[in-house]
């Protein structure tokens, strides 16, 4: 800096969603729909306050992480996962999602989010982790290939923004020990 000041220490610190974080969160998710890589050129699908509100509790509930990255007590980005399928046979997979304010981009943040993704879901006993991404998202495609996804498939022209077709591209990871064993027993149920 042309003034010798330097600038602040960063420390970005992730934490457990909260009611409170949810106008920032929604924030920078319609920034993304407007002039990101998203599934969407405006915003009218949106989640409404309420909406994503919900979401949170009914992810919390089946405590399934719903993450905010911080920094100097602002919402920097977030990350979530759900379950991949619904149907029992799927209940070891889940799918990610990252978003990051666009001031942060390149900074880390997202490669934070995605290693505490990974650490919370494969000791919640989680085998697999399955995202789709923009194929013209080249930042987040690496940031995957960085931390061991592999790419699984390539649906050609499944989005329509910003006048022409764009591709999704499926990553996947195996958590834990993976498909290599199986899982443990289920507790007994009790009577």
């Amino acid at each position: 800096m042309s003034d010798g000041i330097m600038p602040p220490e960063r420390r970005i610190t992730v934490r457990a969603s909260r009611d409170s974080d949810v106008d920032a969160m929604l924030s920078i998710y319609r920034r993304h729909i407007r002039h990101g890589v998203e599934d969407s050129v405006d915003d009218t699908g949106t989640p409404e306050p309420d909406d994503l509100r919900d979401r949170r509790k009914n992810l919390r509930n089946t405590r399934l992480p719903h993450l905010v990255a911080v920094e100097h007590g602002e919402v920097v980005g977030y990350a979530y996962v759900v379950l991949f399928r619904k149907r029992p046979a799927y209940r070891y997979t889940v799918k990610h999602s990252i978003y990051v304010h666009h001031q942060y981009v390149g900074q880390g943040v997202g490669r934070i989010l995605l290693q505490e993704l990974i650490d919370t879901c494969a000791a919640a006993g989680f085998r697999q982790m399955i995202g789709y991404i923009d194929g013209d998202n080249a930042a987040s495609l690496a940031l995957h290939d960085r931390f061991g996804f592999a790419r699984v498939g390539r649906l050609p022209g499944v989005a329509y923004r910003h006048g022409r077709w764009s591709d999704s591209v499926m990553v996947q990871r195996s958590l834990a020990a993976g498909a290599t064993e199986p899982p443990p027993p289920a507790p007994l149920s009790r009577r």
